[in-house]
């Protein structure tokens, strides 16, 4: 997965609580073989009549910050909706909260899920609706700060080794394959301890 170190840009609101992953990626866009993903993000609410959905508005369009309300990202186990948010260009979403299984998806790609403190997440909130896409934010996983445009920042945390796995852009596969050697090691010593272990393989 790509690497995650800073990202500038604008920031995009969507202060809904509850947003589900078949609302970020509605289930008849996922029909074809082939998915849009980019057009899928959200598509029921984009395709709706009135305002241009937040996304769509000229100011937030290719926006990387995305900054939700409350359980974002619940529902089903639908890895597709971090897809879309990426396929839009989004690489970190500032959340009151997330659900814990499209926070882990979110880390598998590359996208920083952040939280802040109340109080904290309410102030950037009204800095993100003040702004309206008109300067840029700056998230910086190494110091671990949200810098506004204003001057003021927030700072946030993240665990260790998923702050290392983003700086380092290593999916659960590529973390692993760290440890090659102690496997290689491993397999050939069950190899000579337990061979019948090995033909049952082949």
């Amino acid at each position: 997965m790509d690497k995650f170190t800073q990202v500038r840009g604008v920031a995009a609101p969507l202060l809904i609580d509850n947003v589900n992953t078949d609302q970020i990626t509605p289930v008849q866009f996922m029909r074809s073989l082939e998915p849009d993903y980019e057009t899928a993000l959200f598509g029921r609410w984009r395709m709706a009549a009135g305002d241009p959905f937040v996304l769509d508005r000229l100011r937030f369009k290719r926006a990387p910050i995305l900054v939700a309300g409350s359980n974002f990202g619940c529902g089903s186990a639908r890895e597709v909706a971090v897809w879309a948010l990426v396929a839009h260009g989004i690489r970190c979403i500032v959340a009151r909260s997330f659900s814990e299984v499209f926070r882990e998806s979110t880390l598998k790609n590359g996208v920083l899920p952040i939280c802040l403190g109340a109080a904290d997440q309410a102030a950037f909130e009204q800095k993100v609706v003040a702004v309206d896409g008109q300067a840029a934010f700056e998230v910086d996983l190494v110091a671990q700060t949200i810098a506004c445009p204003d001057g003021a920042f927030f700072s946030f945390n993240v665990e260790r080794n998923e702050r290392a796995a983003l700086l380092e852009g290593l999916d659960d596969v590529a973390l692993t394959l760290r440890h090659r050697a102690l496997i290689d090691e491993r397999e050939a010593r069950l190899a000579a301890e337990q061979p019948w272990l090995q033909s049952a393989h082949s």
